[in-house]
């Protein structure tokens, strides 16, 4: 039974959050659509994911975002997956709906409305480079490969992980090449029409570049998920070099727009939500 009717709780979990904007994209378009709802973020250590998914009707929360490092973590606490949350292997939404929680991924079609409307990229034929192999690499990999690219190289520090995934998709997507890199080096950036950077390696300002100068091009999309800050030093130097760039702002964007539609079941505001993100960055 949940405690009160008003007001609607949402939010995101995952560990750590304080880089998160997605609080300020959602507040503004639950005021845009005059609802009785708040989003928060709930910063949760490991152990303390089972019991806070156990006991969301007491809190009075209808919906949830999962960022790193539990989108593949939630699963076993879901009830029902949807179609794309099993494609994909990972969840990043959650609908609370009569103690009963429902998975869904709107991180795929986030990343691929982003890059194909607003970035012009078509990823049809192309040649991918991912360093990455979790949550949000699975779902960019996978909406990649409905698209139509010809070839995923993809490159993880844990190997389990990165098999996995490469196993994965092979079962899913039949007639495109996926290929295991040992290195960065072995990613093949130099022959890539798309780089993207699906692990958390650009946050902090102490931060390792994870590629090498020579690596980048002219003519290569370098597509870091990371928006905060806001320029990363991948994206730095890919501008240095010529390519076309993007931080994870547009993807942000459009998978809080799917999410806030699964929650609510009203067309997202998406100006108001761009807006509350663009006037966020303080870096």
């Amino acid at each position: 039974m949940r405690m009160t009717p008003s007001p609607k709780i949402f939010g995101l979990i995952g560990y750590p959050l304080k880089h998160s904007l997605s609080h300020l994209m959602h507040n503004a378009a639950f005021r845009a659509l005059n609802l009785d709802a708040r989003y928060g973020l709930f910063e949760l250590k490991p152990q303390e994911l089972k019991n806070f998914l156990e006991s969301l009707s007491q809190k009075n929360i209808y919906g949830l975002n999962v960022t790193i490092p539990y989108k593949e973590q939630v699963i076993p606490f879901v009830d029902r997956l949807s179609a794309q949350a099993r494609l994909i292997g990972a969840v990043n939404t959650i609908r609370a709906l009569q103690d009963k929680l429902e998975g869904f991924n709107t991180d795929g079609e986030g990343f691929l409305k982003h890059i194909t409307e607003d970035l012009g990229f078509s990823p049809e034929g192309k040649t991918v480079s991912v360093i990455g192999a979790g949550g949000a690499a699975r779902a960019v990999t996978a909406s990649l490969s409905k698209a139509g690219v010809k070839r995923v190289t993809i490159y993880d520090t844990e190997g389990g992980k990165l098999k996995n995934l490469l196993a994965h998709l092979k079962v899913n997507f039949k007639g495109i090449e996926f290929n295991q890199a040992h290195s960065i080096d072995g990613l093949n950036i130099n022959n890539s029409d798309l780089l993207v950077n699906a692990t958390p390696v650009g946050m902090k300002e102490a931060d390792p570049l994870i590629v090498s100068e020579a690596q980048i091009h002219r003519g290569l999309l370098v597509y870091d998920l990371i928006y905060n800050p806001k320029e990363t030093k991948l994206l730095k130097l890919g501008k240095e070099k010529g390519a076309m760039v993007s931080n994870g702002l547009g993807m942000l964007l459009y998978q809080g727009m799917l999410s806030l539609e699964i929650w609510t079941g009203k067309i997202a505001p998406k100006e108001v939500m761009r807006k509350a993100l663009e006037v966020s960055y303080v870096r």
